[in-house]
C-alpha cells in the first residue's frame, strides 16, 4: 500500500486528557479520536491493528471448536431480569427505552442472551456439548472512564458461552478455552501470565485471567518464579508467617500513645518494628429489610500492621457473603467507645464477631489499640488477655516474599493489565432462565456453562503499555498495523529513488509482505519520526546515496542502528527477516 491510498495523522504532542502512556501514543499517532469520555473513533491506522487481533483470535477459537455467531448490541430488558442482573449489575448497565416505553440495555456483555438461545436451539444431550462465540461491540457506564482504550465506556470484546451436559465435560470445554488463550496471547506477542482469579460479578466456580505484564498495570499479579504458581492479588492465598505461636513473656499494659492513630504511628513512637502490631478494622451487615433486628451485626477483622485487608476474601467469610459495609465513625463509637485509630480487641462486647488473619492468630506479646483514644496496650497475648478469635482466615493481601502456596519458595509480584478472562459458570445462568437438555434418558437436566472473554481493544492498550520507547510505540509483528515501511528521501525530488521504491514495494507486496511505502516527500526527519513514533517493526531507507553503491539501510525498530543491506537479494533477505 501506497500512503497515499491511505491515511495518517500524527501530533507532536498528546492531548491533555492523555493519562498514560499507551492513551498519550495512540492519540498522537492518530491511531483513535476521543469522541467523548471513554469512547472513541478508531481511525485507519488503529483499525488495521484490530482487525489483526481479531483475526489471531478467530482464528484460535474456530480451532479450538467454537462457532462463530452475532448477537444484538441492544437487548431486551426481560432476559436479565430473569436473572436479576438488570437491577442487581448497578449504574454501569446503560438501560434505555423504545418508544413503546418498552425496557432495554446496551450489551455489557451475552450470557442472557446466548441463554436463551441455548434453551430454545439445544434441546437433547446429542447436540451438546456446544461452543458459541461473537466479537461485538460492548458498552459499560464507567463512573470515571480513564487510561483510553483500557478503561473506555465503549469498546470491541470476544465473548464465548460453552454449553455441556455435566461438570466433567464443561471442564473439559474450560481446558480447551484456557489452552485456546494461550495460544492466542503467544501468537499475539505479548508477555503475560494466566493466573487464577476470583468469579467477581459475573459468578462461578473456575476462573482464569490472562494479564499482560505491565509497569502501569492496575493489577497485581502474584506468582512463584520457582514453579507454575500464579494468582491475582484477589485470590493470592496468603500463609501464616509464623509457624508456631509463641509463649508470652511480658504482662499486658496499657501505654499512652498520644496522637498515635495508625499502627506506622504507634510503632515509631514506641520505637518497636511495625510487625509488632496489630491492625483492627470493623464491618458491619445490615439486617433484611422487614427484619425484627434493626442493629447491624459488627465485625472486628484484625491483620498485622504490615499488612492490608483483602475485601475479596473477606466477602467468602460466614456472616459476610451476603455482603459487608465498613462501620460508621458513630458505630464504632457505640460500640466500642473509642475513635476507629484505637480499635483493638481486648475486651470488646461478645455480640462482636472477632476474626483473626492467620499470621495474627500465632502472635504473640503484640500491639493493638486499647479501644480508648491516646491509648493502646503493649504485651498482649492469645487466650491470657483475650479469648482466641471467633475466626482464623486468610484475610489479608500478600506481600512480596510471603511464601507460595504450593511450596516452592518466596511469591514476586508485577503488575499486570487484564485483557481476558475465562469463567466455569456452572449452572448459574441456565438455572435461572430454564436451560435445559434431555439427557439418554428423557429427563431434563441443566446445562453446565463456561465462558471467556478477551478485550480486543483492550489489547491495544496493553501491547503498548508493554512495549514502548521515547519515541513512540514498538508493536509485536504480528498485530503491527504494517509489517515494514519503505522510506524513500526524496521520493518527490529524484526518479531514481521513487523508481527504486516502486519496485521495492511491488516485489515486496507480490511477495505477501504487509507494506506501506510513504510517499508523501516529506523530510527524513519528519518521515522517521512519524513512522518511530506509529511503531513499525521494520523499515527500509532509500536514498540516491545508496543506491549508487546498490545498497538501502534496514533497521529494526528495536535496533540502536542502521544496516547496510545489498539491493541483491534485498526481497528474500527481507522475507526471511520477517519470517515470511
Amino acid at each position: 500500500m501506497k500512503l497515499s491510498q491511505f491515511f495518517i495523522s500524527t501530533l507532536k504532542e498528546a492531548p491533555a486528557e492523555a493519562e498514560v502512556v499507551s492513551h498519550q501514543l495512540m492519540l498522537r499517532a492518530g491511531f483513535i479520536k476521543r469522541l467523548s469520555a471513554g469512547i472513541y473513533s478508531y481511525m485507519p491506522m488503529g483499525l488495521r491493528v484490530i482487525r489483526k487481533v481479531e483475526a489471531i483470535v478467530r482464528e484460535e477459537m474456530v480451532r479450538a471448536g467454537a462457532v462463530e455467531l452475532l448477537m444484538p448490541l441492544v437487548q431486551p430488558a426481560e432476559l436479565w431480569q430473569e436473572t436479576g442482573r438488570f437491577d442487581k449489575m448497578g449504574p454501569e448497565l446503560l438501560r434505555v427505552k423504545d418508544r413503546h416505553d418498552r425496557d432495554f440495555i446496551i450489551q455489557p456483555t451475552s450470557e442472557e442472551v446466548i441463554t436463551d438461545i441455548a434453551r430454545q436451539e439445544l434441546r437433547s444431550y446429542r447436540s451438546l456439548p456446544k461452543n458459541f462465540f461473537h466479537i461485538q461491540t460492548k458498552f459499560r457506564d464507567e463512573r470515571r472512564p480513564r487510561f483510553g482504550v483500557m478503561r473506555g465506556r465503549e469498546f470491541t470484546m470476544k465473548d464465548a458461552y460453552s454449553f455441556d451436559r455435566d461438570a466433567a465435560s464443561a471442564a473439559t470445554s474450560y481446558d480447551a478455552m484456557y489452552g485456546a488463550y494461550i495460544r492466542i496471547f503467544e501468537r499475539l506477542g505479548l508477555t503475560f501470565r494466566a493466573v487464577a482469579a476470583d468469579t467477581g460479578a459475573i459468578g462461578g466456580d473456575r476462573s482464569h485471567e490472562f494479564q499482560v505484564i505491565a509497569e502501569t498495570g492496575e493489577d497485581a499479579v502474584v506468582y512463584s518464579p520457582q514453579s507454575s504458581y500464579a494468582a491475582n492479588m484477589e485470590l493470592a492465598e496468603a500463609l501464616s508467617l509464623i509457624d508456631v505461636r509463641g509463649s508470652a513473656t511480658r504482662a499486658m499494659a496499657k501505654t499512652i500513645t498520644p496522637g498515635c492513630s495508625t499502627c506506622e504511628e504507634v510503632a515509631a513512637f514506641l520505637s518497636v518494628p511495625l510487625e509488632s502490631t496489630v491492625k483492627s478494622l470493623v464491618l458491619a451487615t445490615d439486617a433484611p429489610e422487614g427484619s425484627s433486628f434493626a442493629q447491624p451485626s459488627l465485625f472486628l477483622l484484625l491483620v498485622r500492621g504490615d499488612h492490608s485487608l483483602n475485601e475479596v476474601k473477606v466477602g467468602k467469610l460466614p456472616g459476610l457473603k451476603q455482603g459487608y459495609r465498613f462501620a460508621s465513625a458513630a458505630e464504632i463509637l457505640d460500640s466500642f467507645g473509642c475513635k476507629p485509630g484505637s480499635l483493638g480487641p481486648v475486651g470488646v462486647p461478645a455480640s462482636i464477631t472477632v476474626i483473626a488473619d492467620r499470621t495474627v492468630a500465632k502472635m504473640n506479646d503484640f500491639i493493638c489499640g486499647a479501644n480508648d483514644d491516646g491509648f493502646h496496650h503493649v504485651g498482649v497475648n492469645w487466650t491470657r488477655d483475650l479469648p482466641e478469635p471467633h475466626l482464623v482466615a486468610d484475610i489479608r493481601n500478600v506481600v512480596e516474599g510471603d511464601p507460595s502456596p504450593d511450596g516452592s519458595g518466596p511469591l514476586s509480584i508485577q503488575r499486570g493489565i487484564e485483557v481476558g478472562h475465562v469463567f466455569y459458570l456452572g449452572t448459574k445462568y441456565s438455572e435461572a432462565m430454564g436451560a435445559t437438555y434431555l439427557d439418554e434418558g428423557g429427563k431434563p437436566r441443566l446445562m453446565e456453562m463456561g465462558c471467556y472473554g478477551i478485550g480486543i481493544t483492550r489489547i491495544l492498550g496493553a501491547a503498548v503499555e508493554q512495549s514502548h520507547d521515547d519515541r513512540g510505540m514498538i508493536w509485536p509483528a504480528a498485530i503491527a498495523p504494517f509489517s515494514l515501511v519503505i522510506c524513500p528521501i526524496g521520493y518527490d525530488r529524484s526518479e531514481t529513488v521513487k523508481a527504486a521504491a516502486d519496485e521495492l514495494h511491488a516485489s515486496l507486496v507480490a511477495a505477501g509482505v504487509d507494506v506501506v511505502l510513504d510517499d508523501r516527500g516529506e523530510r527524513p526527519g519528519a518521515m522517521f519520526a512519524d513512522w518511530e513514533l506509529i511503531g513499525v517493526p521494520h523499515r527500509v531507507v532509500i536514498g540516491e546515496r545508496g543506491l549508487k553503491d546498490c545498497a538501502v539501510e534496514y533497521q529494526g525498530r528495536r535496533d540502536l542502528a542502521a544496516a547496510v543491506i545489498p539491493l541483491t537479494g534485498l526481497v528474500d533477505w527481507l522475507k526471511a527477516k520477517l519470517a515470511i
